[in-house]
């Protein structure tokens, strides 16, 4: 009972922020995003009678504390539904920075899920098996489905769950990734959201953005699209830093990047940042522009990479296997 998933990170178009359930990770409203490829997360998994005990080991460290037990919430929730009381070999590895703000919980949870339910026999479909990913991070549902998507919230697995969205612009977007290497505490900032005073301000306003949002993708507008996304990040950042940790994620560099986004608009660039809780910054652009941007935000002294649009997570053949 082996399989090996992978799946693609997400960044966040119009995020969720705070928890209504701590342990299903319901989120208090919707939220769009686009995964980003060939950024991947590779899981391999297998339930085994041999197996003395779960191993659980993540780009080669055996993991506890917190993380052990968002892992166990996934595997538990899979072993269930399968009928299932083996012990389970878990190893994943990512292929891009992690815990910097570029999404790692989001295809960590998402490859973990599809790879636990491929090795159980569980025959699912991707909004189901979105349901299992969020288990870990609601962000994972999305990786799930891939591409842009949009997780509903809910009460229950019936409705909180992800569906992709059709859109014209998945050819056409390039994500150039602004690498700042500052730790940070998705986890924690969640926890804590209710208790910033920008919080039920942003909960009035983001069901018309989310509204914004979907016919923005459905009609392939790319400046409406990320012009909402930039809005939103700095939505979600005056909701974090006024928060009781006043937690400020953004370092000297994201601010130069930022103004260098701003600068390459202004003289015809069609760009726009966006950020996750961290202080990596995403500049989404076209095909036509990448290139001058990758390089125009490389001189703000920061690792790049270029991304464009990834699809769901998927079970990989039996040769990819970790182990």
């Amino acid at each position: 009972m082996k399989a090996t998933a992978r799946a693609h990170p997400i960044q966040g178009l119009v995020k969720y922020h705070g928890m209504r359930d701590d342990e299903l990770r319901l989120p208090y409203h919707d939220s769009i995003s686009v995964c980003t490829a060939p950024s991947s997360t590779t899981t391999t998994v297998e339930f085994d009678d041999a197996l003395a005990g779960d191993e659980y080991v993540v780009d080669g460290e055996t993991v506890d504390g917190r993380g052990r037990e968002r892992i166990e919430a996934v595997v538990a929730h899979v072993r269930e539904r399968a009928g299932i009381d083996m012990p389970v070999r878990f190893v994943s590895e990512n292929d891009f920075p992690t815990n910097v703000g570029f999404g790692s919980s989001s295809s960590g949870f998402a490859a973990a899920a599809r790879a636990l339910c491929a090795a159980a026999g569980l025959d699912l479909s991707l909004p189901e098996i979105s349901t299992i990913a969020r288990r870990g991070s609601a962000s994972a549902a999305r990786a799930v489905t891939g591409g842009f998507s949009d997780l509903h919230a809910g009460l229950n697995d019936a409705d909180c769950r992800s569906e992709r969205i059709d859109t014209g612009l998945e050819d056409d977007l390039r994500i150039v990734s602004a690498l700042v290497p500052a730790y940070k505490e998705t986890e924690e900032a969640h926890r804590e959201a209710e208790a910033s005073h920008m919080f039920e301000a942003r909960l009035a306003h983001v069901h018309e953005q989310l509204a914004e949002m979907r016919d923005a993708l459905r009609k392939g507008d790319f400046e409406r699209t990320f012009e909402l996304a930039e809005h939103d990040s700095l939505s979600l950042a005056a909701t974090t830093m006024t928060g009781p940790s006043g937690w400020v994620y953004w370092q000297p560099a994201t601010l130069e990047i930022l103004e260098t986004v701003r600068e390459l608009r202004e003289s015809g660039v069609p760009t726009y940042f966006s950020t996750d809780t961290g202080a990596s910054v995403y500049v989404n652009t076209t095909v036509e522009h990448a290139e001058r941007v990758e390089s125009a935000v490389a001189d703000c002294g920061v690792e790049t990479r270029t991304w464009e649009v990834g699809g769901p997570a998927r079970v990989l053949d039996e040769s990819e296997a970790l182990f």
